[in-house]
């Protein structure tokens, strides 16, 4: 049964459209990544939650180009406020002082809905994916088909403009995110078009699912112009070459706009595994170094290990950990038998859901300690959906 604050904590997220806002008090609002990610994690609980974020996401996929909001046609959105100017105003006096001028900056010279988010077409196609092995919901496929279409034209056409196979993202927006794929609050400066790691992973799977789901529908013919299994063997060949970092045993965090490695290490390889592009023996290696003591702690696996000379401990993207990131790599050592490994994981996070009495966006340990910087949401959608995984699981 699951726990009465956990079910509070979700109707305070859920739209009266069915989907999950991202979280409270800075992002209750629809993010494409944060919603997606927590119907996913939900999906034994109320599939429905699920349907209704792959239908809203649908119907606001980008038409058109538009440097301002960037969007792009068939691109699947960052974020929107769908209750415009007096959720803002109420966002902006919820906002700690220190971020109010950021906050502006998005009121002033962004769009809504702003779709500066690169990942947002795959992990659209998995969570449709995802949820018709649970529901068999044969209509929604068929119903949202043309939208699957439109998610993958846009992602051959531009989210891999110079066609060498990986999906990278640059900013159209001078004043738009500099970073697109989760970890957009990186203070990293990486020359773009920057490939994610993860990414990669996102793409491949979606790639593979799209053929799976065509088969269920009978709609072969109109993925045949895309020609996903080549691209998908392709890419998996590609990318454990490019992307693999033979000293540490591991996988780079990213390729830059030269096509250069950027060496840090950070959590983002390890949700790579539930995604089926590692080659089996880098597979075992990207297991032990997660484990090593700079990413694991008694908490969970940090985001980025503090060998990195980027690393803070209370940092947003730089340091914390984070349940939703612990979640997906808990997903792929369950999938491929690292049972002791993935109950590591799921005894972490729910022992600091049991020590708080709650599960924030994301928190720090430093030391051994455990602390909440004050930036991290509570609740949050994909904090909340990670517990109830694995309260269920």
């Amino acid at each position: 049964m699951i726990d009465q604050k956990l079910l509070k904590e979700l109707e305070q997220l859920k739209s009266p459209k069915g989907f999950l806002k991202a979280g409270y008090p800075y992002y209750l609002r629809l993010f494409g990544r944060d919603s997606m990610i927590a119907a996913w994690e939900l999906l034994d609980f109320d599939p429905n939650i699920a349907k209704a974020t792959l239908l809203i996401l649908a119907k606001l996929q980008g038409k058109k180009v538009s440097k301002k909001s960037e969007e792009e046609p068939g691109k699947i959105l960052h974020e929107h406020y769908e209750e415009g100017f007096k959720q803002k105003l109420w966002t902006f006096l919820k906002t700690p002082f220190i971020l109010k001028p950021l906050l502006l900056i998005t009121y002033l010279f962004w769009k809504f809905p702003y779709y500066g988010a690169i990942d947002g077409a795959g992990l659209w196609i998995n969570l449709l994916y995802e949820y018709y092995q649970k529901t068999k919901d044969k209509k929604l496929v068929e119903k949202v088909w043309p939208n699957l279409l439109r998610a993958l034209e846009w992602t051959f056409q531009y989210g891999d403009k110079d066609k060498d196979g990986f999906i990278e993202y640059k900013r159209k927006n001078p004043v738009g995110l500099f970073h697109q794929a989760w970890k957009d609050a990186l203070l990293i400066y990486i020359k773009p078009p920057v490939a994610m790691v993860e990414v990669q992973a996102y793409y491949y799977r979606a790639y593979k699912v799209a053929l799976e789901l065509a088969k269920e529908i009978n709609r072969e013919e109109s993925l045949e112009k895309f020609n996903l299994k080549q691209k998908a063997e392709e890419l998996k060949e590609k990318f454990n070459r490019l992307f693999w970092w033979e000293e540490e045993n591991y996988f780079y965090f990213a390729l830059n706009g030269k096509k250069k490695p950027v060496k840090i290490i950070t959590s983002n390889p390890g949700q790579c595994i539930y995604f089926e592009i590692l080659d089996d023996d880098k597979r075992e290696k990207v297991v032990q170094r997660l484990f090593q003591d700079d990413l694991w702690t008694p908490y969970g696996i940090r985001c980025h290990s503090p060998k990195s000379p980027y690393f803070r401990h209370h940092g947003y993207a730089q340091g914390g950990i984070w349940p939703h990131d612990n979640w997906f790599i808990y997903l792929g050592l369950k999938k491929y038998g690292y049972q002791k490994e993935a109950e590591k994981i799921k005894n972490a996070i729910l022992g600091v859901w049991k020590k708080l009495g709650y599960m924030p966006e994301f928190y720090a340990e430093k030391q051994g300690r455990l602390s909440v910087p004050k930036r991290s949401c509570y609740p949050q959608a994909f904090s909340t959906g990670a517990i109830i995984y694995f309260l269920t699981h």
